[in-house]
């Protein structure tokens, strides 16, 4: 017997996978790696617990902002909160942050990242509104990714490698303070990062608004003449 051949069935994706894909992304987008992560994750194996490790780092941060032991803000000792976070946060970053409380790793990482800049910062005479600048900065990138994502729309990968990341940025600011010129490092990155995620945030929203423009226009040139009329009526009688 002859059969027609029948066509391909478009394959549909798991919605249950697809949800824990979608979950993953926006987490680790919400994480904010950077290009140091970004090189070892593969090469760490399948990682520590997120959760718990945030949580030591955070605590870690607040015993050393409390104990004081920065001491004057010079010498390779201003590296201990930088180095006691990445050592506990970078291995987490191959895992798949499906567990039930791993929602909390995001604001672990940037609440952590937020009071080592000020541990720092204290600790090495930095004006104080300086360090809020910075501060502000990563936090507006931080709410523009989140708002982008609950919309569908996710910032390019460089964005994340360009911003350097949590880690290359309190690294950063360790060796500045180590070395006393933690203030003039946290202005240059507080003008760069704010450059940066400034421009590209606005660049991207208005290019999505031109598309969405074009595709309201495409869609008005194939309505019918009928159609366009009594949308032309309803704007002028809202008018």
């Amino acid at each position: 017997m002859i059969t027609h051949p029948q066509a391909a069935t478009a394959l549909v994706p798991d919605p249950d996978e697809e949800r824990r894909r979608i979950q993953t992304a926006r987490l680790l987008a919400y994480r904010d790696d950077g290009p140091l992560v970004a090189l070892l994750r593969d090469k760490m194996g399948p990682g520590l617990p997120p959760v718990p490790a945030g949580l030591v780092a955070l605590l870690a941060a607040v015993v050393i902002g409390v104990t004081g032991v920065l001491g004057d803000g010079t010498g390779p000792i201003m590296l201990l909160p930088v180095l006691v976070m990445a050592a506990l946060m970078v291995p987490t970053a191959p895992r798949d942050h499906l567990g039930r409380f791993d929602w909390l790793v995001p604001p672990l990482i940037r609440g952590t990242e937020f009071l080592t800049v000020i541990i720092l910062g204290l600790a090495a005479g930095t004006p104080k509104w300086l360090l809020f600048v910075l501060i502000y900065v990563v936090g507006y990138h931080t709410y523009d990714t989140v708002y982008r994502t609950r919309q569908s729309i996710w910032p390019a990968p460089w964005v994340f490698q360009a911003g350097l990341g949590w880690e290359v940025r309190l690294l950063l600011l360790g060796v500045g303070a180590a070395l006393g010129v933690l203030t003039w490092v946290v202005a240059v990155m507080s003008v760069y990062l704010g450059v940066l995620f400034a421009v590209e945030s606005v660049t991207s929203w208005v290019g999505l608004d031109k598309q969405s423009a074009l595709a309201q226009a495409s869609d008005d040139l194939e309505a019918s003449p009928e159609d366009a009329m009594e949308n032309a009526t309803g704007e002028a009688d809202k008018a």
